[in-house]
């Protein structure tokens, strides 16, 4: 199964490869020939797992909170958040690379108090103020047993859109298709500062899946 955002981009690949096959196809040198149409198709295949979805079997439980992408724990700290609740949160960042899956998710469920887009630079999504100056998204959605939860979409130097889904007032499921982060980027929670953490730096986790963190 593929994402929505990459339908256009996979249509339009796969026309370009095709008829670049029919072109190399014509050359009389086999070598050349074998060597252009293993990298069309190594091309194509990396653009269609880029843009692969695959079903998570989320347990939603409104006393946890729970990775909204894939990725590795990049981050882990006390911070103070300056755009909406401008008080100490926990901070927990996960990167994505190239290859990992880039569908956004719902960390929480309920209602969407705040969703705002930044237009911004695309520093690589580890640097320190890429939280802050990139491309990026604040979604803030309000949790029965949580309370309020932000998490911010950020662009990384291969980035170059964020898509999200969230609407201010919208109530949202826990691990249902927030949006979606083409090629490259992280994804930044702010927790409340007594929230018990379930992972570790450097640890991997799955979007939908994997627990960030609970009461």
């Amino acid at each position: 199964m593929f994402h929505k955002e990459g339908q256009k981009i996979i249509l339009i690949t796969l026309l370009i490869v095709g008829s670049l096959f029919l072109f190399i196809d014509a050359l009389e040198i086999p070598w050349l020939v074998k060597t252009l149409q293993i990298t069309l198709l190594v091309f194509l295949i990396l653009i269609l797992q880029f843009f692969r979805n695959p079903k998570r079997n989320t347990k939603q439980n409104d006393a946890h909170v729970i990775s909204p992408v894939d990725g590795k724990v990049v981050v882990i700290e006390e911070v103070e958040e300056t755009e909406y609740f401008k008080d100490k949160r926990l901070q927990v960042s996960v990167f994505m690379s190239p290859i990992n899956v880039h569908v956004t998710r719902y960390p929480v469920g309920g209602k969407v108090l705040f969703s705002k887009y930044h237009p911004g630079k695309y520093l690589v999504a580890w640097h320190p103020k890429s939280s802050e100056e990139n491309e990026r998204t604040t979604v803030v959605v309000e949790n029965v047993k949580f309370g309020k939860i932000l998490y911010r979409q950020i662009a990384g130097a291969l980035a170059r859109r964020i898509v999200n889904y969230a609407q201010k007032e919208q109530h949202v499921v826990q691990g249902s298709d927030a949006g979606f982060i083409k090629f490259g980027s992280r994804v930044d929670l702010f927790l409340p500062l007594n929230t018990k953490l379930k992972v570790k730096l450097n640890q991997k986790v799955k979007g939908g899946e994997s627990i960030i963190a609970e009461l």
